[in-house]
């Protein structure tokens, strides 16, 4: 990802730069970029891939690049494909199932420390 300067990450991410850190089964994530109040990361799913039901008290939005997910948001469901999104407001609880593999890129606001913990 590159180095981190004063709570931020370097300006720039090309591509293949940065580390691809393997989280639950199917599920692998990088960091895009971030300072102190937002945060940028793409996530890419394997098929029939969960992504569980978990809250935090960020805001999040996320973009679907490719794939088809089950999104569930406060209760509420829907399938997502390439060109939609999803809003998540602080501490509601929200998860995804893949579809058919794909790679979602998810923004927080503010930055997740706890990513950030995992990035060094």
């Amino acid at each position: 990802m590159g180095q981190v300067l004063e709570g931020r990450s370097t300006p720039f991410c090309h591509a293949a730069d940065g580390r691809i850190e393997r989280l639950e089964p199917g599920i692998s994530r990088r960091m895009l970029g971030y300072g102190p109040d937002l945060m940028l990361c793409r996530v890419w799913f394997e098929q029939g891939a969960v992504g569980q039901v978990h809250s935090h008290p960020h805001s999040q939005t996320s973009y679907i690049e490719s794939g088809r997910f089950r999104v569930t948001v406060d209760g509420e469901q829907r399938e997502l494909g390439a060109g939609d999104a999803f809003f998540v407001a602080p501490d509601l609880e929200h998860g995804a199932i893949c579809v058919e593999t794909g790679v979602i890129l998810d923004a927080f606001s503010p930055a997740r420390e706890d990513f950030l913990a995992t990035e060094v």
